[in-house]
This record gives structure tokens, sequence and C-alpha cells, in this order.
């Protein structure tokens, strides 16, 4: 794993903050060359310290207002079949492997009641699945960020 220094701190918080920049455009901002921003980035990318690259597109527009989240219950010997079934559904969004009751956590955007109902009796035709529970999103009231953790700065791992 890469070791986040300040300088790539500082490159990462102005990305956050203009994610369309480009590779001259970080290095005006940050006041470095162009080939030290090339090079860092690339080193970042090599090291996985980005996530997949997806624009947050609002499933409203495509017609799936709702967001619900699905608690799912498995068995777990067949966990890896049941991800790969739950992959091919489109309207799952993102999938969690929990700790706790619940054995994964599941995003699903729906355009209605009888969608989501739809939905949940998919993934409860899954062969492991045991049962759900389904909560719907009353609304995002913080969304997914990163720039507080970079502005705190990387934490030192436990020796």
């Amino acid at each position: 794993m890469h070791h986040v220094d300040k300088v790539d701190l500082e490159l990462l918080r102005a990305l956050c903050a203009d994610p369309d920049s480009t590779f001259v455009g970080l290095a005006q901002t940050l006041g470095l060359s162009r080939n030290t921003v090339q090079a860092r980035m690339s080193r970042l990318a090599e090291s996985k310290v980005f996530l997949a690259f997806d624009r947050r597109i609002s499933p409203a527009v495509l017609g799936y207002p709702l967001t619900a989240f699905i608690e799912v219950f498995i068995v777990q010997k067949r966990a890896a079949e049941i991800i790969a079934q739950l992959s091919t559904i489109p309207e799952v969004v993102q999938a969690h492997g929990m700790s706790g009751a619940a054995d994964l956590l599941v995003q699903v955007a729906c355009s209605d009641a009888e969608d989501l109902f739809r939905i949940d009796r998919t993934i409860l035709a899954c062969e492991g699945v045991e049962r759900t529970e389904t909560a719907l999103a009353m609304g995002e009231l913080i969304p997914f960020r990163i720039v507080p953790l970079l502005e705190r700065g990387v934490r030192p791992r436990p020796a």
C-alpha cells in the first residue's frame, strides 16, 4: 500500500474540489510541475488509492426516485454465488458484507413500492437467501464524502 504524504493529500483535496481538473490544472493550483502531478497521480492509481470511478448520476432521472436498503440474511457457504446473482439485478446499486445480524446490506433503486416489492422477491429467490428486511430511505442527509478525512490527514497505523 502506498504511503500518502502531505503533497499527495493536497493533490487529493484539489482533485475533490475540482474532479474535472487536468494534470496541468492541478499543477497550477498546487504550484507543482505537471510531471510531478502526473507521476504522483500514476503512483496513486497503481497503489489503488482511487476507488472505481463513476459519476454520481441520480437514479431518479432514470425513473428510480426511491432508494431502499435491504438487509439480506444468507447461508454463508453460498455467499459468492448469492453475490454473483445480486450483481445481475440492475436495480442493485451497491452491496456490502456486514458484521452483525444481517450478512449483506444491499442498496437498491426502485420506481415505486410495487417495484421495491418485485426487487425484494427477486433477491429472496436467490438460492441461499434465507430472508430480507427492507427499509425505505427517506432522503440522503450526508452524501458520500472524503474531504473531511483528507483534511484530517493520514492516521498512523497501529504497530
